[in-house]
């Protein structure tokens, strides 16, 4: 049984990671699939920065969701087969609290007086739903980019809940590359007139700053290759270039401009930045002073690593190192490098190359 999206109160404070709290938040979630009579076939899902729960399509709610070929019936997550669980990150804009929304003792947006949120106040909160929905140990741990730090960050904090975790496209922290580009993404936004220190209008927020930010991620989420292959010198056809001669002239800046106006005003642009900022927080090795230390607190069966060649924002650098840490303490430790030419995208846009992978991994576990 799939459900539309349902929302969960956590009763009372929820204590924050680096400090302060919430008070009883709500978490956005949405199931797909039936829990069985021993609670033992849950899978869950960590998305992305920017996405919702919205995982896949159910009956509650038809439209597509981010990863819809991936997750349903007969597909590599079968819902026939799993109970699988997606909750919005804690700090995001789609259901669960963050900057956007009210503060209780205020009566007002929390806007920058929401602590600060690291990966794993994402990942306790989603513990949280997993807590009311009666689940001890959750069958599969799912996540993609920032949600396989967040997968992580659940992993090593609650090594008895998880039994088996693949990540996608993520990494144990983020490098300096990473790092230095989500930099440049929030300064852009904050440099933005209309941010206003965070206390912009929500109807006239700063769309500039928000649309050179994703200009910027669209570069980092795809890959040179693509981008010769797929555009190559072509010559974009809008009118605007008789007015302004340093518009839009090829056809690769046309494409940046539409998906960045597709994005901006579509995602709340603190909400924004305090992911963008926990992401960059993470840090495996602060589970005991080093990455080692911190693999062997994982109680993992089985793991699946899966990366791509052509990704840049996690290089496949960082996808071996993944994968060989837990190996020292997994040695069902399984390492998959794609060929993909769509860079750190790949997941959501390549499903021919990263079906059979997560199929694989799937039915060998039933």
């Amino acid at each position: 049984m799939s459900t539309a999206r349902r929302l969960f109160t956590v009763d009372g404070e929820f204590r924050m990671h680096r400090a302060g709290y919430l008070q009883s938040p709500t978490l956005a979630f949405e199931t797909w699939g039936e829990l069985n009579a021993a609670k033992d076939n849950a899978v869950l899902i960590f998305s992305g920065l920017s996405p919702s729960a919205h995982v896949a399509s159910s009956e509650g709610d038809p439209s597509p969701g981010w990863w819809q070929d991936m997750v349903g019936s007969g597909l590599p997550i079968d819902t026939d087969e799993y109970f699988v669980i997606c909750v919005n990150s804690l700090g995001s804009c789609f259901g669960s609290t963050g900057p956007a929304s009210i503060d209780p003792k205020t009566g007002d947006r929390y806007r920058l007086t929401f602590p600060v949120l690291t990966l794993e106040d994402v990942a306790e909160s989603a513990k949280c739903v997993v807590d009311h929905l009666g689940i001890e140990c959750l069958h599969t741990v799912v996540g993609c980019s920032m949600g396989g730090m967040s997968a992580l960050a659940l992993c090593v904090r609650h090594p008895h809940t998880v039994r088996r975790f693949v990540s996608i496209s993520s990494s144990a922290r983020a490098l300096p590359f990473s790092i230095a580009v989500r930099s440049l993404q929030r300064e852009m936004i904050r440099s933005d007139n209309k941010w206003k220190k965070g206390n912009y209008d929500p109807g006239d927020p700063p769309i500039t700053g928000q649309r050179l930010a994703r200009k910027l991620g669209m570069i980092t989420y795809r890959s040179a290759e693509e981008w010769a292959q797929r555009f190559g010198r072509e010559r974009a056809t809008d009118p605007i270039r008789v007015d302004d001669q340093f518009a839009a002239e090829f056809s690769v800046e046309s494409y940046l401009e539409n998906h960045a106006n597709k994005f901006s005003g579509a995602f709340d642009p603190n909400c924004y930045l305090y992911l963008s900022h926990a992401s960059d927080l993470f840090d495996l090795a602060e589970y005991g002073g080093s990455l080692q230390s911190g693999f062997e607190r994982l109680k993992l069966d089985r793991t699946l690593v899966i990366g791509v060649r052509t990704d840049i924002l996690f290089p496949i650098v960082q996808q071996r190192e993944l994968a060989e840490g837990i190996a020292t303490v997994c040695t069902d430790t399984e390492f998959a490098e794609l060929d993909c030419i769509r860079g750190h995208d790949s997941f959501l846009v390549d499903m021919d190359a990263f079906r059979p992978v997560i199929c694989k991994f799937f039915e060998s576990c039933c």
